[in-house]
């Protein structure tokens, strides 16, 4: 009888890790203050920086944006729960749900919002996700490490979408594909900032990436490198209304592409990033961009074809590896080359995110400070944006004028 009962205690134990769940919870306090020199287009009460806002004449000539802002929040508070779980379909499984306090909105400010909320399935070398994740162009394994949470934007993109994404590694390289909706990163368009322009083309945004990876395992060096190519359609209207009470339904659709190329570089003592990206019409990840109207193809019923507005950016970033105190810069450069066909008339409606801004440089040092479990942080952000007043059947911006913001950013962490 001894023996049996040992023996199903035996077997008891050995099934029991596997049919468990566990979550293990992490995350971080931050407290952000922070001033401009001047107003800006950002997020969330100032927050999330984008770019300094464009000069605006009072009746005397006076810049009223040439106003200095300050404020302290500590909305970017995050906790994240790391599931655990049995094994399904012969893959390891896995799950997260993340929050913070940032929001989706002004409106709401200082509420929960849902970051990530994803399954992960992971077989020998393949790896499935579905649910909310970072926007492939966001790669985790190459992004500046900025103290501020714009985290390099516009030059970087930054967006997280509901997605079904597969990895496969073949050795040193991995080949990503990936379908995306959208939910709080949306495009831009004549209802203005939504997802149902990609929703009601009935396709899902495409991505698709190839990565390699190569680490010397005497030194520790590394290299990480990737390119990567994106493609989506958006239906901008379902009908037209070109008269009094007179309604047509239209066909009208906007396909455009993106492609990325980027390394990431470890050469003890220092890390080196890069990256090149090229967008046509991705606003959505919240850079210039987005599309414009082409011509009306039918004078009747109103309906009109569209051109997507392009843009180039490059960025570099350059930081120490210390893992008590590291000092590093973020350098990036955006240019706006206008749309990709020509406007029947520089009048045309156009529809986007900072198109009237023809390029933006950046650059921001920064020092870290670790100790334990805390953090302090400290970054100087130098943002200056060229503004057209006039544009070609390119929407081209011409006559730019120049204004800049300087920001000084204090952090501080609790890591838990």
């Amino acid at each position: 009888m001894l023996a049996v009962c040992q023996v199903f205690m035996a077997n008891s134990q050995e099934k029991e890790p596997s049919e468990k769940f566990g979550i293990t919870f992490s995350g971080f306090v931050k407290n952000d203050f922070f001033w401009d020199s001047r107003q800006t287009v950002s997020a969330r009460e100032g927050h999330f920086l984008l770019w300094p806002s464009a000069k605006s004449p009072d009746a005397l000539g006076n810049d009223i944006n040439e106003k200095s802002n300050l404020n302290m929040l500590s909305i970017q508070s995050r906790l994240k729960g790391s599931i655990s779980g049995p094994d399904a379909f012969g893959a390891k499984t896995s799950g997260v749900i993340e929050g913070d306090f940032f929001a989706q909105a002004n409106d709401n400010i200082n509420l929960l919002r849902l970051r990530h909320a994803f399954l992960k399935l992971s077989w020998e070398n393949t790896e499935l996700i579905t649910g909310q994740y970072w926007n492939p162009l966001f790669v985790t394994g190459c992004y500046p490490g900025t103290v501020s949470f714009n985290t390099g934007t516009p030059f970087q993109s930054f967006a997280r979408n509901p997605q079904i994404r597969v990895t496969q590694s073949l050795g040193s390289f991995k080949v990503i594909g990936a379908l995306l909706s959208q939910r709080d990163f949306a495009s831009r368009g004549p209802a203005g900032v939504t997802s149902s322009y990609l929703r009601n083309s009935g396709m899902p945004d495409m991505h698709l990436q190839l990565q390699f990876t190569t680490t010397d395992a005497q030194s520790g060096n590394s290299l990480f490198a990737g390119v990567g190519l994106a493609y989506k359609t958006l239906v901008p209207r379902l009908s037209s209304t070109p008269g009094i009470d007179v309604t047509y339904q239209v066909d009208e659709s906007v396909s455009s592409m993106a492609a990325i190329a980027y390394t990431t570089i470890k050469i003890n003592p220092i890390t080196i990033k890069l990256q090149g990206r090229y967008g046509e019409n991705i606003p959505d990840v919240l850079t210039i961009s987005g599309f414009a109207v082409k011509e009306i193809t039918n004078a009747t019923t109103g309906e009109q074809s569209y051109t997507p507005l392009k843009n180039s950016s490059f960025w570099a970033d350059i930081q120490t590896n210390g893992s008590k105190f590291n000092v590093g810069v973020f350098a990036g450069v955006l240019n706006n080359l206008g749309t990709k066909e020509s406007m029947s008339s520089a009048s045309n409606s156009v529809y986007g995110l900072g198109t009237n801004i023809e390029s933006l440089v950046r650059i921001s040092p920064r020092a870290v400070l670790n100790s334990g479990k805390v953090r302090f942080a400290f970054e100087l952000e130098y943002t200056s944006a060229a503004y057209g007043s006039d544009y070609d059947v390119n929407y081209m911006p011409s006559e730019t004028t120049t204004v800049a913001n300087i920001r000084t950013l204090f952090s501080t962490y609790y890591m838990f």
